[in-house]
C-alpha cells in the first residue's frame, strides 16, 4: 500500500520555562504568609498528584525545604483518586517513579487510603479527606492547572480538583463521580473544594503552569482566601499556552505512546480531539482527527491502558503491555468502561497502517493527510505528510528540518524507534 512521504518538522513554541525552580519556589512561599498560619514545629501535609510534571520532583524538595526553613514538619502525601490501582503501595510506588521518595526529599512519604467525613455540601454531597491529612496542622497542595480531558470550564484540572478527587482517595472518587451524571464534573469539583476549604485544613497551593514544551512555565503561590477566583485565571492562561497538532485536520494520526504519564486519560484528549467515551472530533477548536493508531504504552504508566478506547487501532505489544488491575480500577471508578475498550489490533505497525488507511473515505491512500508524534506531550517536534506542505509552508511557527521520506519501516514491519534521537530533552 502506498503513503505520502513525511517530513520531520519542527515546530516553534515559546520557551517560558522557569529557570530557577528552588528559588522561584522559594519566593513564592514566603511571599504567602502560609506559614504566618501555624506554630514551628507543626506537621504540614504536602499533597502531590500523579500526573507527568516535567521538573516535579525539583519543584516537591523546593516545598519541603521551605517548610523545613521555617521549623516546621512536613511530610508527603499521594493526593489521588484511584491511581497506583487505587492501593497506597501503588501510590507510593508513583511518587516514587517520579523520583518523590523519603531519601530524595528529605522528609517521609506517608500513604493510606484512610478518609473522614467532612459532612454534605449545600449540593448534598458527602465530602471525605485523606486521614494523614486532616490529622495534620495543615494541608498545602502541589498540582499542575490545566485544562481537563473531558470537559470545558473555567475550573477544569488543578487545585480545586486536587482538593476533591485527590484528598477524597478513591472512597471520594467514586462517590463525586456518581454526582457528575446530574451535576457535572465542574459543578461537583467545585461543590467539594469548597467544602474542603470549609475545614480549615488547607494552607494554599503551589499552582504549576507548564508551557507548549511541557516546561514548567510558572510556579505561583495560590492562598485559600483566593483560590477559586485564582484557579480560574491561572487556568485561562494555561489554555493560552496550548500546544496543538499545527494543521487543520488529518485523515490518520500516528501516536508512539500513551499512558498515564502522559496525560489523565492517556492521551489528551484536546490534542487528539476526542473524549474518553469514544465520540470523535467533540472539540472545534483543535484540528479534526479522522483515525488514531496508537503503537504503544509509556514505561510509566506501569500498564494503566486508560485511554485506549479512543485510539481506532493498536499493536499486539500495547496490549500484551496492559495490566487489566489499575486499567479496570481507574477506568470503573471514573464510571468510564468506554476508556478501556480495546480496539481492533495487529502484530506489526505495517498492518495496523495498512489496515486503517482506507476507512477514512479516501480511494487513493497517496492522499490521505498523516500526522505522527511521540505522544501528546510532546509536540515541537513531529512528522507531517507532503500532502500538507502547503500548511506547513504557511505556518512561520514550522519549518521542515528533514525529508521528504517514506515511512521508515524496519525489516520487522515496524516503525523505527530511532526517529525521535534528535527530540530536545523536556527537562
Amino acid at each position: 500500500m502506498e503513503f505520502p512521504r513525511l517530513f520531520l518538522v519542527h515546530q516553534t513554541l515559546p520557551d517560558r520555562r522557569v529557570n530557577d525552580i528552588p528559588g522561584t519556589v522559594a519566593r513564592e512561599l514566603r511571599q504567602s504568609g502560609f506559614a504566618a498560619r501555624l506554630k514551628p514545629g507543626s506537621r504540614v501535609a504536602i499533597g502531590v498528584g500523579s500526573r507527568g510534571i516535567a521538573s516535579l520532583d525539583k519543584i516537591v524538595r523546593a516545598v519541603v525545604d521551605y517548610w523545613n526553613s521555617q521549623g516546621m514538619k512536613p511530610f508527603l502525601f499521594p493526593a489521588m483518586g484511584s491511581h497506583g490501582a487505587a492501593t497506597a503501595e501503588g501510590q507510593a510506588e508513583v511518587l516514587a517513579h517520579y523520583g518523590i521518595r523519603e531519601a530524595t526529599m528529605g522528609c517521609p512519604v506517608c500513604s493510606s487510603l484512610e478518609v473522614v467525613s467532612l459532612g454534605k455540601t449545600p449540593e448534598g454531597i458527602e465530602t471525605v479527606m485523606d486521614r494523614l491529612a486532616y490529622e495534620s496542622d495543615g494541608v498545602m497542595l502541589v498540582s499542575r492547572v490545566k485544562w481537563h480531558t473531558d470537559f470545558e470550564g473555567k475550573i477544569e484540572s488543578g487545585l480545586f480538583k486536587m482538593m476533591a478527587i485527590g484528598l477524597g482517595k478513591l472512597a471520594g472518587a467514586k462517590r463525586y463521580h456518581a454526582h457528575t451524571y446530574k451535576m457535572g464534573i465542574e459543578a461537583v469539583v467545585r461543590s467539594v473544594g469548597r467544602q474542603v476549604l470549609g475545614s480549615g485544613k488547607i494552607l494554599g497551593g503551589l499552582a504549576i503552569l507548564e508551557d507548549g514544551n511541557h516546561n514548567a512555565g510558572q510556579l505561583t503561590a495560590v492562598p485559600v482566601e483566593a483560590m477559586e477566583q485564582k484557579e480560574e485565571e491561572l487556568l485561562a492562561l494555561a489554555k493560552s499556552w496550548m500546544a496543538k497538532i499545527p494543521v487543520s485536520g488529518l485523515d490518520l494520526l500516528v501516536v508512539d505512546e500513551m499512558g498515564k504519564d502522559v496525560s489523565g486519560a492517556g492521551m489528551d484528549t484536546k490534542v487528539v480531539n476526542r473524549n474518553v467515551l469514544g465520540v470523535y472530533n467533540p472539540w472545534p477548536f483543535v484540528p479534526r482527527i479522522e483515525r488514531i493508531f496508537v503503537r504503544n504504552l509509556t514505561d510509566a504508566t506501569g500498564g494503566n491502558a486508560v485511554g485506549i478506547g479512543m485510539a481506532d487501532i493498536v499493536t499486539d505489544r500495547l496490549v500484551d503491555r496492559i495490566d487489566w488491575a489499575p486499567s479496570l480500577t481507574n477506568a470503573l471508578t471514573a464510571n468510564g468502561p468506554a476508556a478501556i475498550r480495546t480496539p481492533i489490533h495487529f502484530p506489526t505497525d505495517r498492518e495496523c497502517l495498512e489496515t486503517i488507511a482506507p476507512t477514512v473515505g479516501k480511494f487513493d491512500t497517496k492522499e490521505l493527510k498523516i500526522g505522527w508524534i511521540r505522544n501528546t506531550l510532546e509536540l515541537s517536534r513531529l512528522f507531517l505528510s507532503e500532502t500538507l506542505r502547503e500548511e506547513i509552508e504557511a505556518n512561520r511557527n514550522l519549518e521542515i528540518i528533514d525529508g521528504p521520506m517514506e515511512i521508515p519501516y524496519g525489516a520487522d514491519g515496524n516503525l523505527a524507534d530511532l526517529v525521535w534521537e534528535s527530540e530536545p530533552a523536556r527537562r
